[in-house]
């Protein structure tokens, strides 16, 4: 795991000190420079294991980790104004030099506008300003610690610097309502660490902090101008293709060997790529996923179709430098039928492309969701990502040190069905017919499909005239009734238990709605959460955005967050995974459609087919676009009917039970009937699962991530016990 770590403190000299003399700035990687110096004042000093500091007193700044020397870029205008880039970023030292100008007159959006995935930190004087990410893939922390202000771009470090205990109320929202930020709020599964908003920065300045919005707000009573959707389809494509460019143009990397990583040699039957895959080790220079889905189809092809080399290094093999690495899945296990065999009969059409090498991943019953929950990393917080570590580790072994992945296309892409309602707010009513006589045949001719258009249109009307501060007090108050756990109501509600697509978007049609898991917690939790609502309510949000903006935002840090925790999960030694959809620049070309364009059935499939054609990509195979929820669903049950035994005992003495989440009895009757077959909401029995297993590590966890005189004597969740929530 990399991250990076900092403080500003009250008063200059004050708190505790650097463990290097306080005018030392070393922005090299280079562990062998490191010195630890003793305080010459006698103050207790304290810094991160493991890590290299970027620049010293006041406000010092470390990166920790497994850093690239190129992910680290310091630029200085002088001694007291500097500016740190980590990630992939790409833009040039010029435009970073014109960025950090920028933001010392207080322009912090420019420290957002260039291609990549990455985070800016800047020093103005005393003044430290930290930028997160639009989508939440890159988030920031920050914790009251020694007078002033720790930050850093993960939350169990923090945690360990204030030696937190865990917020079990925190638990409880994320497991009932996952997508829904009013309940989550800033809070973190660690008491007294709190979360830096996407689209917000972190302004600190002699301890104290704010945090401040740099994306302009549309207002909720006029529309927000427009563009063309040829223009706004044409920005997107541009934003993809700087995005993709930013990583061809990044040095390329080769895995490091250790002792443990030689080859082994000749082995019948295995070429020295499947040797490679078989150590786990990824392949030199560039790949991507090429799952027969649109979205990591459309990246494998524009990586393809630039100019340059899209594969590895020369000298690396045969063929090295003129093809792209394409990686796709074969489930063998699970039980997909046609949908699996359709997807990868598109794969194969198109890695027909000469500037694409094709490798095809097959995997048995070790690679199903659930396999091989006992081992793993500990990962900054809980994922539906951690039943699947196993899986993703399995694909991407076969992969590339710099891989593509088109994880966050749909959120940044697909109109969330709570964008009709903002139709009907701007008197857009024409556009609402086609996507709701999709819907009326989404689900075959019936007798009630005929009366699907009035029902989905009364509920988008609904929506429309209701506050935000009625939509939470409702759903507050419906987690209060009697039996809402396991009820009925509460199973249409949730999204893993809505049957259909017209149930699907009618439950999508509020402010807020319960998640798959709510069903599952007991009523204390439930009460927890209503209160957090009911909290939310009734404060001030400023500028308020229509509901579907703010459901789609919502859903985009979701699945932004999930996408982190996937990375650490199935993190594979010297590789880096690219998720250019969750770039700044492609989510602000994204929110740039047009809204009559985004409801539009097929609309993602579209977008991406403009991109293409737009780019000189005009052959594509049959079915391009189709959606692959039935392959995924019928991989999580084969996953849980083959893991059931293994579940059992886990939820035998769950944690989750000692903090008072859950009742284990309904638990472990609910994953034997979804083992058997049953109809029931599979993503929040993998929320439960993810949960449990990380908590188990997180109370297991040896160790702290920091040294020093004055560096905590104990770990985070000092004690290893969960407390029971008290309501």
């Amino acid at each position: 795991m990399r991250w990076f770590v900092g403080w500003s403190s009250t008063a200059a000299g004050t708190g505790p000190r650097t463990a290097a003399h306080s005018g030392t700035d070393s922005p090299s990687l280079d562990h062998s420079s490191r010195t630890d110096h003793p305080d010459d004042l006698g103050a207790p000093m304290v810094h991160p294991v493991g890590a290299q500091l970027l620049w010293g007193d006041p406000g010092p700044l470390w990166a920790v980790g497994d850093w690239r020397p190129d992910e680290v870029r310091v630029v200085r205008d002088d001694a007291a104004t500097r500016l740190a880039v980590l990630g992939r970023c790409g833009a040039s030292d010029e435009e970073l030099r014109v960025g950090l100008l920028a933001a010392r007159g207080g322009a912090l959006r420019h420290l957002t506008a260039w291609p990549g995935s990455y985070t800016a930190v800047v020093q103005v004087g005393r003044r430290v300003t930290i930028a997160g990410d639009l989508a939440g893939a890159r988030p920031v922390f920050h914790t009251a610690w020694a007078g002033g202000t720790a930050y850093a771009t993960a939350a169990l470090p923090l945690a360990d610097l204030i030696e937190a205990q865990l917020d079990v109320g925190h638990l409880a929202a994320l497991l009932a309502l996952p997508d829904s930020p009013e309940a989550l709020g800033d809070s973190t599964p660690y008491k007294g660490v709190r979360r830096v908003p996407p689209g917000h920065a972190l302004i600190l300045r002699d301890g104290s902090r704010d945090i401040s919005g740099y994306e302009p707000m549309a207002s909720l009573a006029i529309a927000a101008p427009q563009l063309a959707p040829d223009q706004a389809v044409e920005g997107v494509r541009e934003a993809l293709v700087e995005a993709v460019r930013a990583r061809l143009a990044a040095p390329r990397h080769a895995p490091e060997h250790g002792f443990g990583d030689l080859d082994p040699g000749p082995v019948p039957g295995m070429g020295p790529a499947q040797r490679r895959a078989a150590r786990g080790a990824p392949a030199a220079g560039i790949g991507a996923d090429l799952s027969g889905g649109s979205a990591s189809a459309t990246l494998a092809l524009l990586a393809a179709g630039l100019p340059g080399m899209p594969g590895t290094p020369p000298g690396l093999g045969a063929g090295a430098g003129e093809r792209l690495l394409a990686v796709t899945f074969n489930d063998l296990a699970a039980e997909a039928g046609r949908p699996r065999e359709a997807e990868l009969a598109r794969a194969h059409a198109i890695a027909t492309n000469p500037r694409l090498r094709h490798v095809v991943v097959a995997a048995g019953p070790e690679a199903l969701p659930y396999a091989d929950l006992s081992s793993g990393p500990l990962t900054d917080e809980p994922g539906p990502a951690l039943v699947t570590a196993e899986r993703h580790r399995h694909r991407l072994a076969a992969g590339s040190a710099d891989h593509l992945v088109g994880n966050g296309a749909r959120q940044v892409l697909d109109a969330h069905p709570a964008r009709l309602a903002d139709l009907l707010m701007d008197r857009r009513r024409r556009h609402l017919l086609r996507p709701v006589s999709a819907l009326a045949r989404a689900d075959g001719s019936t007798a009630q499909s005929l009366f699907v258009p009035f029902t989905v249109y009364r509920a988008a009307r609904r929506l429309a005239r209701t506050s935000y501060r009625e939509g939470l007090e409702e759903l507050a108050g419906r987690l209060l009734r009697p039996g809402f756990a396991g009820s009925h109501q509460a199973d249409e509600a949730a999204t893993g238990g809505a049957v259909g697509a017209v149930d699907a978007s009618l439950a999508a049609l509020t402010w807020c709605r319960p998640g798959p898991a709510a069903r599952w917690l007991t009523g204390e939790a439930l009460a927890e959460v209503s209160v957090r609502l009911q909290a939310a309510a009734v404060r001030p949000t400023g500028l308020m955005q229509r509901p579907g903006e703010r459901r789609a935002a919502a859903a985009l840090a979701r699945h932004a967050a999930d996408h982190r925790v996937f990375e650490q999960a199935a993190e594979i030694r010297s590789q880096r995974l690219h998720a250019p959809f969750l770039d700044n620049q492609v989510v602000r070309a994204c929110r740039a459609l047009p809204e009559a364009l985004r409801v539009q059935p097929g609309a993602r499939a579209s977008v991406l087919r403009a991109v293409l054609a737009g780019s000189g990509i005009r052959e594509l195979p049959p079915g391009w676009g189709a959606t692959s929820h039935a392959a995924h669903a019928a991989a999580a049950r084969a996953g849980l009917r083959a893991s059931v035994e293994p579940l059992m005992e886990l939820f035998a003495a769950p944690l989750l039970a000692d903090a008072g989440l859950i009742d284990a009895r309904v638990v472990r009757a609910a994953l034997r009937a979804a083992a058997e077959g049953e109809a029931l909401p599979l993503d929040g029995l993998a929320e439960l699962v993810s949960t449990e297993i990380w908590l188990r590590r997180l109370l297991a966890r040896r160790g702290t991530c920091w040294t020093g005189s004055a560096a905590p004597r104990q770990r985070a969740v000092a004690g290893g016990v969960v407390p029971r929530p008290s309501l």
